[in-house]
Formats: structure tokens, C-alpha cells, sequence
């Protein structure tokens, strides 16, 4: 698949110029940094610390390996997001993903994760999936709304899954389907 055919360009709500492209090994150092201040910020990111700029990378060349989608969001030549889908690695799981994003503070309530399913959506459907699977927090009613004004559908709930600022939260199983 041709990376440049993967390159979106578009103005967001508050007029920045956002480009979501795959991420390059370049990218390393930025995105480790936003992971970052994401994690310091207590906002939704299954993580407790970001990788090392090695270990990106090696993620980075790592999912490029395995076809999966690995997207940047860049405004201003900064990292302020990223999407990916990861594909089911077994053979009979292949027609799946699973995606994982997230954005900076800054970055949220500009139109941006529209323009990032939109893309993502784009490009599993280039890539002959079937399936694509996520999980929000029961609490991040934003991002549940907009998975659902997509099409996601729940299928199921993990009750207390999560322990965040010492308040339990549930894990919401969404999957969208391809026709």
C-alpha cells in the first residue's frame, strides 16, 4: 500500500492546519514526549509510562512489519496524537483490528478524532478488515459518542475494570463492522 495514498491534510475547527500521516521513526522522540504529558495530565491512556525513544522506534518498525496502521497527528510540526490499528496476528483473526488512539489536551475538541476515524476507517477498509474493535472508559462519554455516531456498537462491559484518581471506572467493548 502506497503511505503517500495515506496522507490527509484538513483545517480544524480552530483553523490549524492538522496532517494525520504514518508515523516515521523520526517521529519517535515527539511521540514519547506526548505520551508524556499525557500520562502527567491523568487524562484516558492505558499507559503508565511512555516507552523509550528505542523502544518506539523498534514499535514503530514493528508495525510497519506487520502492515498494521500507525498514524500521526502533526499540527505546527509537533506530535499532538496518534492512531493505530493493530490486525489480529493468528490467521483466523486476521480480518480484525484493534484501535488505539489519543490526543493531547490541547489538541481535543478541534474535530480531530472525527478526521482520525474517518481515516482509520478508510484505511481498514483498504486493508480488507472485517472487524475493528476498541474500548473506552464508561466516563469518556465524549469519545463514547463519537464512536457511536460512527456506527461502533457495544459489546460489552467490564464493571470496574479500572482504577483511575482512586474512582473505579468500566471498560466499554465497542467493534465496528464492515460490509
Amino acid at each position: 500500500m502506497d503511505k503517500k495514498a495515506f496522507i490527509r491534510e484538513f483545517t480544524s475547527k480552530t483553523g490549524e492546519t492538522v496532517i494525520l500521516r504514518p508515523v516515521e521513526k523520526r517521529d519517535a522522540e515527539l511521540i514519547v514526549s506526548a505520551v508524556d504529558q499525557i500520562i502527567k495530565s491523568g487524562s484516558y491512556i492505558q499507559k503508565e509510562a511512555a516507552r523509550s525513544i528505542q523502544d518506539e522506534i523498534k514499535f514503530i518498525e514493528h508495525m510497519a512489519l506487520l502492515d498494521n496502521m500507525y498514524v500521526s497527528v502533526e499540527i505546527n510540526h509537533q506530535i499532538v496524537g496518534i492512531a493505530r490499528v493493530i490486525r489480529g496476528e493468528l490467521e483466523m483473526k486476521r480480518h480484525t483490528g484493534l484501535f488505539r488512539t489519543w490526543l493531547v489536551e490541547a489538541a481535543q475538541g478541534k474535530g480531530i478524532g472525527t478526521e482520525l476515524l474517518n481515516y482509520t476507517i478508510e484505511w481498514c477498509k483498504a486493508h480488507e478488515l472485517h472487524k475493528l474493535c476498541l474500548t473506552v472508559f464508561a466516563s469518556n462519554g465524549l469519545a463514547h459518542k463519537l464512536y457511536e455516531r460512527f456506527g461502533f456498537v457495544q459489546e460489552g462491559i467490564q464493571k470496574d475494570q479500572v482504577k483511575i484518581n482512586e474512582k473505579y471506572d468500566d471498560e466499554i467493548f465497542m467493534a465496528y463492522f464492515f460490509k
